[in-house]
């Protein structure tokens, strides 16, 4: 898609009146970048926000001791360091892309002035980051109250419920992410898989994750 149709697409734009598409298509900037390449680093500087036009971004912070944590992955249409442009602090966490990917840059300034301009920018705006804290709540209680089944668990049914399945789901990062992101290591979310497909839960073919008792999934 071009910038126009991600952007009159996204779940911050969507709905708005052509001529406020008009001013946000203004000062976007399309930014292209290859697999593993950093967007930016905690800490840089927030001078303004992206969106994904194409691609995968990941959202991570790393321990002293060189641990990955993923917060959170974004596809196509999704906003990430949006929070910046509004306390004008430093990005929180790391950004990087897990394909090659075209992003879609807001400056700051100018989006500020738009803003002001048009509040409903800031209506909109502020349902998304809504949502994303209600999100961000539900991770830090599976992270921290919940054992890794039941996080994997909760996954795979949040998955069947973005990507609109009954019967399936498809793993859009790699296990070694995936475990990243449910605050585990690769071989102890492998040893998980295995013991759901053993309890005729799932059925795992590469990527492709059959759910054959989705109400046992959620008594996790």
């Amino acid at each position: 898609m071009g910038k126009r149709e991600v952007i009159s697409d996204s779940v911050l734009f969507g709905g708005l009146p052509e001529e406020q598409l008009d001013a946000i298509e203004a000062i976007a900037v399309e930014k292209k970048f290859v697999k593993g390449e950093a967007i930016f680093f905690e800490g840089d500087p927030g001078n303004g926000f992206y969106m994904v036009g194409e691609g995968k971004v990941k959202i991570f912070k790393m321990s002293w001791s060189g641990k990955e944590q993923i917060l959170h992955i974004y596809g196509p249409g999704e906003p990430f360091g949006e929070v910046p442009v509004f306390h004008g602090q430093p990005f929180p966490a790391n950004a990087e892309t897990l394909m090659k990917s075209t992003m879609i840059f807001f400056p700051r300034e100018s989006f500020i002035a738009l803003v002001h301009e048009h509040p409903s920018l800031a209506l909109n705006m502020l349902a998304v980051l809504s949502m994303r804290l209600r999100r961000f709540v539900a991770q830090i209680e599976n992270l921290s109250l919940k054992e890794v089944p039941a996080r994997l668990a909760g996954y795979l049914l949040y998955l069947m419920e973005e990507q609109g399945s009954e019967e399936s789901v498809e793993l859009e990062i790699s296990k070694g992410q995936l475990a990243s992101l449910l605050g585990t290591i690769p071989e102890t979310l492998s040893r998980i898989f295995a013991k759901m497909s053993d309890e005729g839960l799932i059925a795992v073919d590469g990527k492709k994750i059959r759910i054959l008792d989705r109400a046992a999934l959620k008594a996790k």
